[in-house]
């Protein structure tokens, strides 16, 4: 590499730097537990939006980090959960045993515990908190917006769904959902019944059901059923959704 070219990447380097967001561990207390998660800074001056980021069956691993790290480029203080306490799977296999140890009433305690600490942070603007989750933490993220009524956007990227209407009226937050039409577990049948319910409840929701894509299609690790248009795409109205609800 030439004198100047090197000059030249490393001057982009250290401008990528600058605005990287910062990362660290943090503890906080979840009923008689002290957890931990990954807490995402947006460079600048706050107080920024909150989100609850919520990892797939795999747990807390690489690609939710890469997530989590992005949406904090766009501007909010993101916390990414370990709902698996450290375990992180590399097979199907171990990810479905790990996720079936978990206690429902623990992860939903531990989801809880993420939006105190979000709202407890000098840097977060307290009533612009969101979640979203992917897979396994799309479900979850879904459980976020069931049981924190101040909870300000949500979004569930092909994740368990509800119909019931009893449960679907505590939600306040706005809804973005996006699925993939050939998902054998989670089936466009499942997301229309899923949206005219939260429509006739006068719910806000968003439903995007991608055609050609099945579960998991935003994961590039998923080598088969990666979409990388829809992908993108879904990327997009991420980011738009939670502009339009959480930066206003």
């Amino acid at each position: 590499m030439t004198r100047p070219l090197a000059l030249m990447s490393a001057i982009l380097l250290l401008a990528c730097a600058c605005f990287a967001a910062e990362s660290k561990t943090v503890s906080y207390r979840s009923g008689d537990e002290t957890v931990q998660g990954i807490l995402y800074t947006p460079s600048g001056n706050g107080p920024f939006p909150g989100l609850i980021v919520i990892h797939e069956w795999w747990g807390l691993n690489d690609w939710v980090k890469e997530q989590a790290s992005k949406l904090s480029d766009q501007g909010y203080v993101a916390l990414a959960v370990d709902l698996y306490r450290g375990k992180v799977a590399t097979t199907s296999d171990e990810a479905h045993e790990i996720m079936r140890g978990v206690p429902e009433d623990r992860a939903k305690r531990d989801l809880h515990a993420a939006f105190e600490f979000l709202a407890a942070q000098p840097n977060v603007k307290k009533n612009r908190i969101g979640a979203i989750g992917w897979c396994m933490g799309g479900g979850y993220s879904l459980d976020v917006a069931l049981q924190e009524p101040a909870l300000a956007a949500d979004v569930i990227n092909y994740g368990h769904l509800a119909t019931d209407r009893d449960a679907l009226k505590k939600i306040n937050a706005p809804i973005l959902g996006l699925f993939g039409a050939q998902d054998r577990g989670i089936t466009p049948d499942d997301v229309h019944k899923f949206g005219e319910a939260l429509d006739q409840l006068g719910k806000t929701v968003d439903v995007k059901i991608y055609d050609d894509a099945g579960h998991a299609f935003e994961n590039p690790n998923n080598k088969d059923g990666y979409r990388s248009a829809d992908a993108a795409d879904a990327w997009n109205r991420t980011v738009d959704f939670l502009a339009a609800n959480l930066k206003k």
